[in-house]
């Protein structure tokens, strides 16, 4: 087993994951390389460390009545389907039609723009390059640029305010799909990486900033993020990002968590590896 081939494994090791072949070619590597040894070491010390922040890998059991309750509500389900009057092809064609004013904009958007194009397509002669197209034509289709982009925008916008953290989940996806300097997006996934209640949305806003690395502002905004946030995770994610960007001035708040006797020991661990990797 060569080294990159351990380091592939090092995530799946420390989660027992491995069959017994390969776990035995794993330790029979590390046994002799130290550096791959150092390497696993330092991952299982941060492994077993995030084990203990709650809620982090505790998982919950099914209760001894989950079976029973899901063939009653199933029975009750086809019960209601059975009784229910049938719907028109009119009706069951506006029950697809989102219920949500962000969707219902998107939706007419999209049909839109699938119009314009099938328009266009129809034309005698069909679609020709933009080269050839006179300068009207062009002119269109950059507006119809523009005003796709300024509809993801709002969507992503609005879908990051929601109450729900799956819409705002939604938002951060649409977030992918705007422009690097899109400033207000940008505003948006700063704001849900250092206030957002969930965890998870603020790990997804932190991935989302990738595409908005090249701005000085966004990368001086990062550094800033990291000791505002209370969840190891987040910021573990957040000095990967640095690290990926090479960001050499987030050093100094790098040596600040690792001299920090409060933070988690494991993220301050990670800093440290991060810092020798900048320097």
């Amino acid at each position: 087993m060569t080294c990159d081939e351990t380091k592939l494994l090092l995530a799946e090791y420390w989660s027992q994951l491995l069959g017994e072949a390969e776990e035995l070619a794993f330790e029979a590597h590390i046994a002799g390389c130290d550096p791959c040894r150092m390497e696993a070491e330092r991952l299982g010390a941060m492994w077993k460390n995030l084990a203990l922040i709650p809620g982090s890998s505790r998982e919950f059991e099914p209760g001894p009545n989950l079976r029973a309750r899901f063939y009653e509500t199933l029975g009750a389900y086809r019960q209601g389907l059975e009784s229910a009057p049938r719907r028109s092809v009119r009706d069951r064609i506006l029950a697809l039609w989102p219920k949500r004013p962000e969707w219902q904009m998107a939706a007419g958007f999209a049909l839109l723009v699938i119009g314009l194009g099938l328009g266009y397509e129809m034309r005698p002669g069909g679609l020709v390059p933009i080269a050839n197209h006179d300068t009207g034509q062009g002119t269109e289709l950059s507006q119809l640029r523009g005003e796709v982009s300024s509809m993801r925008q709002m969507v992503a916008l609005s879908l990051m305010q929601q109450q729900s953290a799956g819409e705002r989940l939604r938002g951060v996806s649409y977030a992918y799909q705007v422009p690097a300097s899109d400033t207000q997006v940008l505003s948006a996934l700063l704001t849900a990486v250092n206030q957002d209640e969930s965890v998870g949305v603020r790990l997804s806003a932190v991935d989302a900033l990738h595409a908005f690395g090249a701005s000085p502002v966004t990368r001086e905004a990062i550094i800033q993020s990291i000791p505002k946030q209370d969840a190891p995770l987040v910021q573990i994610r957040l000095i990967d990002l640095l690290v990926d960007l090479r960001e050499k001035e987030a050093v100094p708040e790098l040596e600040t968590l690792v001299r920090d006797e409060t933070k988690n020991e494991s993220v301050r661990e990670y800093a440290k590896a991060a810092i020798g990797k900048l320097q």
